[in-house]
């Protein structure tokens, strides 16, 4: 009895870690934004919200004059397929952020987003080959970004590394094949985004309910956001069910009176 609750006390630790792993690789980037919430568009599935949610640019501005919020930025999400100049294939998460806005990651290495074809990744991307300098391609739009910098530490989205760029160039696969021009985004005329990031002022209500049915949204805090990357909310309620299993199994054995668990009389 005493080597199965051993067992059991090892497997919740275990599941313990699991879920930390787990959640920390599927939203470390989000974890590392300075945004305090996130406006989606109203009547957006809650699940993977934002890769569903699409904001314009009468809602960016809505909550950008906004009382008691001291940032909002459009912030565009998408889940891309690239591959390196070898052929190496990587999943990229383009989290597309306005260049010197509060958005912008501090690097450990390289320069920040601001170059028009420039992305900033990952720092773990440096174990698949990646350097500054380095030519990603996306699949099928055979749009070029170029490598120019590395967050701090780790940075993934939905289990995917992501990278920074301006916000303009998500609608890059609008482009020609090749690195995307100034001139080409510019006449792209893009004015939507996934999201409206906020950073709202300290200690200040900004009345969020008010301020959703202004602008056509729907607020989430950043810890409320976590369940709207892909497969959040299902990993952590699995791992969630199974410390909870574990724990009523010790439980129901430290319960069971050792005399008649070895077949004793008492």
């Amino acid at each position: 009895m005493g080597a199965v609750i051993a067992l059991i006390s090892v497997l919740v630790v275990l599941l313990s870690g699991l879920s930390s792993g787990l959640v920390n690789d599927g939203v470390s980037g989000l974890k590392a934004l300075p945004a305090t919430g996130f406006a989606f568009d109203e009547g957006t599935m809650t699940d993977n919200a934002f890769s569903r949610s699409v904001v314009d640019g009468d809602q960016i501005a809505a909550w950008q004059y906004a009382d008691g919020i001291a940032e909002a930025e459009p912030m565009g999400v998408n889940i891309v397929n690239g591959a390196l100049p070898d052929g190496t294939q990587l999943d990229l998460t383009l989290f597309g952020i306005v260049p010197g806005g509060f958005l912008t990651p501090e690097v450990s290495e390289g320069k920040t987003v601001g170059q028009v074809d420039g992305i900033v990744v990952s720092e773990p991307l440096k174990e698949a080959g990646v350097e500054i300098g380095t030519v990603i391609t996306l699949d099928r739009s055979d749009v070029e970004f170029t490598v120019v910098g590395f967050t701090q530490g780790q940075s993934t989205f939905g289990h995917v590394d992501v990278a920074f760029l301006p916000v303009g160039l998500l609608a890059a696969g609008q482009t020609e094949p090749g690195a995307p021009t100034q001139e080409q985004v510019d006449a792209l005329d893009f004015e939507y985004a996934s999201v409206v990031a906020l950073l709202a002022d300290d200690g200040a209500d900004p009345g969020y309910e008010a301020l959703d049915a202004a602008a056509g949204t729907m607020h989430m805090t950043l810890t409320e956001a976590f369940n709207a990357s892909p497969g959040y909310e299902a990993e952590t309620l699995t791992i969630g069910l199974g410390l909870i299993g574990a724990a009523i199994a010790v439980i129901r054995i430290v319960r069971i009176d050792p005399l008649r668990a070895l077949g004793g009389q008492r």
